[in-house]
Order: structure tokens, then C-alpha cells, then sequence
């Protein structure tokens, strides 16, 4: 039947053929990607592509943006744009115990939140895989691929259509009965053994002198880095898969739209519209059913032509979805249930200290090479000195190295009948390596710190950003990419720095022109007038929060004071306890942070300077509000400003020591906890009643 189209009649127009092409195109590919049942052999497929291109060529008119011809890539982009997620991409929650158990523990759950008893049946579920890839969503609006968009931060993600369009498995248009807007949700990933294709082929260009070549690590980075190829060409040149596990926008949502009563239904009206999904997708009935499919999955695991690290449980019923509803932006009613991790055996050859952008000081064994979880491993972290004695981890161990998914790779345990004789015990260094600061490790915890702050290298990008955070001394447009670009150049070493950087050099860095150079100049003169509290804030001193900064303004009233404060005297400052009065004197103590406080003040930075204000002129000292959700009157900002000025303290969490929950719209689990703990909840008549120094 399909034999009998392949060849133009004579009498056929130009744009018949093309339609007629585009559908036989569609039709082969679909059989061969997703059915994986090819109907025709490759040379006639691509015979009937050369014939669709030819004619495109010859008549531009008839380029279509769903035509087969798209999938080979376009121009080069010069960036990527943001698209805004109409419905979030949200996170699923991840189920930590690994075994049986794990299963078991989400169905009971459910069961307490649907308010199921012993005698309910049992809860039917999907079961799918869950891929090691990239979060993708397709828009499709009257049938046609119009936009790919990355996760990115949930709410909005990077535009990839043009390396999207390159995928076989996607469809580029849908048929008729599809919504006029459809948005499918799913994963791009790579096959293993397309990813073994494409590294053998890198190394025989990195052969051939090819420059700029390189070989991927795993089939996650290959895709992951083909999906934000800005050269859709050389995306085509990668081969990609696509896996569809569920829906965000969809327009009909009712009166005529599609009405599944399952998750299940909706796989498989995805699949008869031509999406691939897992053939390992699973419908199962309660907790036996997770635990049976957990336990299939783990077996097949090592077979499967790709990477997955885990399964994924949802809630088959579309209603009872939305009866669960969601919980912190995650769904009650799926969890991902990863696997055991996977492990491997090799020597620790040295044990380095790295410095972090906050100052903590973090032991790294120094492996020989090992490939585990899809990676090969040459670092392990040991976290901090406590767990490496608790370890045991020496120089010439032989250990096993655990990774799992993308977590940073982590040594197991020690090999203790292979251990060299001579292998000495690990020590945490005095002094920073980076710097030569003290090294000081607080009392009751276990990392040990670098003292050196703002002058560390090694946290000079962490304590630039948050000098220019918008709560800080907000410098609109000094964000972190261009934080790390000032720094890397040597541009900036110091905060005072900022204050004399020069337009030339501003419009020099990358993605800056002129006029952003000078908005941020006019941003970084801005931010010299300031407060206090916004100073002290800036300056990044372990334990001192936003909050804790405002107090010791209103307590002291002056910087000079602050500084040359004992820790007896610090202890006067509400909230203030031994370990911030500790670190507050210590951050002072320090003759290069006093150099940084003095160099920003020899720069311009001023504030206004007075008297310590008395906490009892406050009407409202003494009293801890906590805000939560979307306020109608204020955003939640203004209002914390507002609270913080009558004497408030604005917590982040609820707890038995919370005096008020201010609760505005979608409200989440700090309103459920204020609930649980009988704290009072306030709306926005309520938090007026607070603004005017009042308590409801």
C-alpha cells in the first residue's frame, strides 16, 4: 500500500508532491523511530528526502516549519532565549531508601493521605522509568512543533527548537484529534550505544589534529551538550532520543479536549499520536505492585540500551492527582525511587584540601582512575576531617568509590587488608591553603573554615556576589557570570576594586555593551549611600544574617563600635549568641578585614551613623513574624522591611517560638506547620493591625 505512493505521477503539482512527501516521510520515520518497525529500507527513505528538498529548493514557497527537511539543522544562533514555563516543570521528590522499603513507604503515604483503611483496595499505579537525560517540553499549537524548552529553573528554561526539530523520535506535527495547543512533557537522552559511536568518532577526529574535539564523559553530558549546541548542525550530527512522560499546558483543557480518567490513558494517547514512551511502562496495583516493578526494573537495568537511574511512581488516577495536590512545589502523588548505588574498587594516590567559595575546607581523595556511574572518577570528596578519621582514608589505601546519578562521588569504606604498612592518618591543615588564614573549626560542627573572608581568593567570587546581593548593597546588574569574568581577568581582588572599575573595561566583558557598563557604574555609585545594617550585612560574616545585621546596627549604632566590640559585648545584641558573637569578633580580628571595611570607606561608601536605638522604643521588639505565600497589600519584601522597623524579627521557618503566620495566597507547609503548632494566623487586615505597632 504504501509502495504504491512512492513515485510522482506526471501530472502532479509541485506543492501535491511535497505534501505527499511530507507525509510519507512522516510515516517512515515513525515506524522506524518509534514502532521500530521500518517499512522501507534507509536508501529509499533518504531518496524520498532528497526528492522533498529538491523541490523546497526550487520552490521555497513550499518550506513548512513541520516539513522532514527541518530536522537537519539551521543557522548558527547567537544565544539561547528564555521561554517562560506556562506550567511549572516541577520537581518530583526523591525516595532516599533505596530498597523494598522504599516502595512500601510511598504507598502508605497515599493511602494516609486519601484516608484509605486496611480494607480499601489497593492504590493503582504507574510505573516508569527514570531516565539519566534532560527535562524537556514540546509546545505544539495546531498540531505544529512550534517551541522546546529546557527545564532550567522550573519556571523558566532555554529555547532549543531548532536542535529539538533534529530528534527522529519527535514528531513535528500532530494528527488532526490533537489539542490546538499541546504541551508534552519528557526526557531527551542518549542510547549507549550511539554515545559509544559518537566518542569513537571524536577520537578519530582528535586523531586527525581535528582542533576544538573532544570526547564525552557519559551519554547524559553528550546529550546534554548536543541539546545547547548553538549550531543546529552539529546537533543533527548527534544522535538523540526522546522518551514523553507527561503534559504541562493543553488548551482545550475541557469542552472538547482530551478528558483521560488515567495517567496511564494519557501515555498511551501520547503513543497513538506518535510520541515514544518506555515499553517498560507499567500499571500496578498497591505497594507489592511498586515493589515487584522496582525489583524487574533493578534486573533489566545493566540491558537497557540507555542510562536510567531509578523508577518513578505516579498516582494512575487523574482525580485522585489532584485530590493529592502538591506539597513544596513537588507532587504528593509521584516519587522517584532511585537504585542502590553503584560502586567500585581503586587507590587513593593523595589527599588534597580544597577551599570552597564559603571558606570550608573540604579533604578530596586524589584516586586512580576508575569508571563508575557512567563517569571515570580521579576525585572523591571525604567531606570534612571528622569523616575522614571516622573512614579511616589514607594515602595508599585501596578504597570503594560510590557514585550515584550526579552526586559527587564519595569513598565508601577502606580496603583495610590492602593497606600499606606505612600509611599515615589524615590531618586537617592550620592554616588555609589558598591564603595561609587560620584554619578554626566551631565548636559543634563538623567543618573546619578558612578565617581569611574577603581576603581569601578562593571565596573572593562568593564574597563579591554577596556584596552586590539586592539585600546587601544592591548593585543591580553585578550578577554572579559576571562576578567570575571581573575576578578570572584580575580586574577585581578586593570589594573596593568594584569602585574603580573604568567603562572601558565594564564594556570589554563578555555580553556587556556600552550601556549596561554604564548602568552598572551608575548602580555601583548608587550603592555607596547605604545603611548599616546593609553593610554589615555585605560583608558575608558567618552566622550574620540580614536580620542579625540590624540588630547589631540598632545596638551599636555605629561600625567603629561594632568592630571594636568584645564578645561579651556582642552577647548584649538580641539573637545574638555565643558562636555569632564568636565569629563577629573573630571576622574583626582579622587585620586584612579591617584593610577591606577601610578601603570601601576610602572608596565612598558612607552610611548614616547615630546613636544605638533603645529596643524598647520598638513597638514591636519581642515579637517573631513568619510570611508566607502572596500578600495582596505588599509584597512579602516590603512587608518584612516594614515589621523589621517597628522591632519585628522576620523568621524564614515556623516554629513553637513563632508569636504570628502572616498567610497570603498559596500558602504552603510553613501555613500547614503554623496549623500543627497552633500558631495564630494573620491575613492582610491582620498585618495591618501589625504595621500600625499593634498585636491582633
Amino acid at each position: 500500500m504504501v509502495q504504491a505512493h512512492l513515485f510522482a505521477t506526471v501530472s502532479q503539482e509541485p506543492s501535491e508532491r511535497a505534501a505527499e512527501l511530507r507525509g510519507l516521510l512522516h510515516h517512515h520515520a515513525y515506524a522506524y523511530h518509534t514502532l521500530d518497525a521500518p517499512e522501507i529500507p534507509d536508501a529509499e527513505y533518504d531518496r524520498l528526502f532528497r526528492e522533498l528538498q529538491s523541490l523546497e529548493c526550487a520552490h521555497p514557497e513550499l518550506m513548512r516549519p513541520d516539513s522532514p527537511t527541518q530536522r537537519v539543522g539551521g543557522a548558527v544562533l547567537d544565544g539561547f532565549a528564555q521561554v517562560t514555563h506556562r506550567v511549572p516543570m516541577l520537581s518530583i521528590r526523591t525516595e532516599t531508601d533505596t530498597q523494598a522499603s522504599g516502595a512500601e513507604a510511598f504507598d502508605m503515604r497515599i493511602r494516609k493521605e486519601l484516608g484509605l483503611t486496611s480494607t480499601d483496595a489497593p492504590v493503582v499505579y504507574v510505573g516508569e522509568l527514570k531516565f539519566d537525560g534532560l527535562a524537556m517540553s514540546l509546545r505544539y499549537e495546531a498540531g505544529t512543533l512550534v517551541q522546546a524548552a529546557t527545564r532550567g529553573d522550573g519556571e523558566s528554561g532555554e529555547e532549543v527548537t531548532a536542535n529539538i526539530r533534529t530528534i527522529g523520535q519527535i514528531p513535528l506535527r500532530l494528527p488532526s484529534d490533537a489539542p490546538t495547543v499541546l504541551e508534552v512533557r519528557g526526557e531527551v537522552y542518549m542510547r549507549r550505544d550511539h554515545f559509544e559511536a559518537l566518542n569513537e568518532r571524536q577520537r578519530q577526529r582528535i586523531a586527525a589534529g581535528t582542533k576544538g574535539e573532544k570526547t564525552f564523559v557519559n551519554p547524559r553530558n553528550a546529550a546534554a551538550g548536543a541539546v545547547r549546541q548553538l549550531d543546529s548542525g552539529i546537533a543533527a550530527e548527534r544522535p538523540l532520543s526522546f522518551f514523553a512522560y507527561g503534559l504541562g499546558d493543553i488548551t482545550p483543557a475541557s469542552a472538547g479536549g482530551p478528558q483521560w480518567a488515567s495517567h496511564h490513558d494519557m501515555l498511551m494517547q501520547l503513543k497513538a499520536w506518535g510520541f515514544p514512551v518506555a515499553e517498560q511502562t507499567a500499571c500496578v496495583q498497591g505497594a507489592a505492585g511498586l515493589v515487584a516493578f522496582h525489583q524487574r526494573i533493578a534486573a533489566e537495568r545493566d540491558t537497557l540500551p540507555y542510562d536510567i537511574d531509578g523508577v518513578v511512581y505516579k498516582v494512575n488516577d487523574l482525580a485522585l492527582q489532584a485530590r493529592l495536590g502538591f506539597v513544596t512545589r513537588e507532587p504528593r502523588w509521584a516519587v522517584a525511587h532511585k537504585y542502590p548505588a553503584q560502586e567500585e574498587m581503586t587507590s587513593v594516590l593523595a589527599i588534597d584540601v580544597q577551599v570552597g567559595r564559603t571558606g570550608k575546607l573540604t579533604p578530596v581523595a586524589k584516586l586512580a582512575p576508575v569508571f563508575v556511574g557512567g563517569v571515570t572518577v580521579t576525585n572523591a570528596t571525604l567531606h570534612n576531617e571528622l569523616e575522614a578519621r571516622r573512614k579511616d582514608v589514607r594515602v595508599g589505601d585501596t578504597v570503594i568509590v560510590r557514585r550515584a546519578g550526579d552526586v559527587i562521588p564519595e569513598v565508601v569504606s577502606v580496603v583495610l587488608d590492602r593497606r600499606p604498612p606505612d600509611a599515615p592518618q589524615f590531618t586537617m591543615v592550620s592554616h588555609c591553603p589558598v591564603c595561609g588564614s587560620l584554619v578554626e573549626r566551631e565548636e559543634g560542627e563538623a567543618d573546619h573554615r578558612c578565617t581569611g573572608g574577603l581576603f581569601c581568593s578562593a571565596q573572593r567570587k562568593q564574597a563579591i556576589w554577596h556584596f552586590a546581593h539586592r539585600r546587601a548593597m544592591d548593585v543591580d546588574g553585578l550578577g554572579d557570570k559576571l562576578v567570575d569574568q571581573l575576578v578570572d581577568a584580575g580586574h577585581v581582588h578586593t570589594l573596593a576594586d568594584l569602585y574603580h572599575l573604568k567603562l572601558e573595561t565594564l564594556a570589554g566583558m563578555e555580553r556587556m555593551a556600552e550601556k549596561s557598563a554604564i548602568n552598572l557604574l551608575d548602580a555601583l555609585e548608587k550603592s555607596k549611600s547605604t545603611t548599616l545594617g546593609r553593610f554589615l550585612f555585605s560583608l558575608g560574616i558567618r552566622h550574620v544574617g540580614e536580620a542579625t545585621a540590624k540588630e547589631l546596627a540598632r545596638h551599636f549604632g555605629q561600625l567603629d563600635a561594632v568592630m571594636a566590640a568584645s564578645e561579651d559585648a556582642l552577647l548584649q545584641v538580641a539573637d545574638v549568641g555565643p558562636v555569632v558573637a564568636h565569629s563577629i569578633h573573630t571576622f574583626f580580628a582579622q587585620p586584612h578585614h579591617r584593610e577591606v571595611v577601610q578601603a570601601l570607606r576610602d572608596a565612598g561608601v558612607t552610611w548614616p551613623e547615630g546613636d544605638a536605638l533603645a529596643p524598647t522604643e520598638m513597638p514591636l521588639t519581642g515579637i517573631t513574624v513568619v510570611l508566607t505565600g502572596t500578600l495582596q497589600s505588599m509584597g512579602r519584601d516590603e512587608a518584612k522591611e516594614k515589621l523589621e522597623a517597628l522591632g519585628a524579627k522576620v523568621a524564614s521557618s515556623v516554629s513553637k517560638k513563632t508569636h504570628y503566620v502572616v498567610a497570603g495566597a498559596e500558602a504552603g507547609s510553613k501555613l500547614e506547620k503554623a496549623q500543627t503548632l497552633g500558631v495564630p494566623v494573620l491575613d492582610d487586615a491582620g498585618l495591618s493591625v501589625l504595621l500600625k505597632g499593634e498585636k491582633p
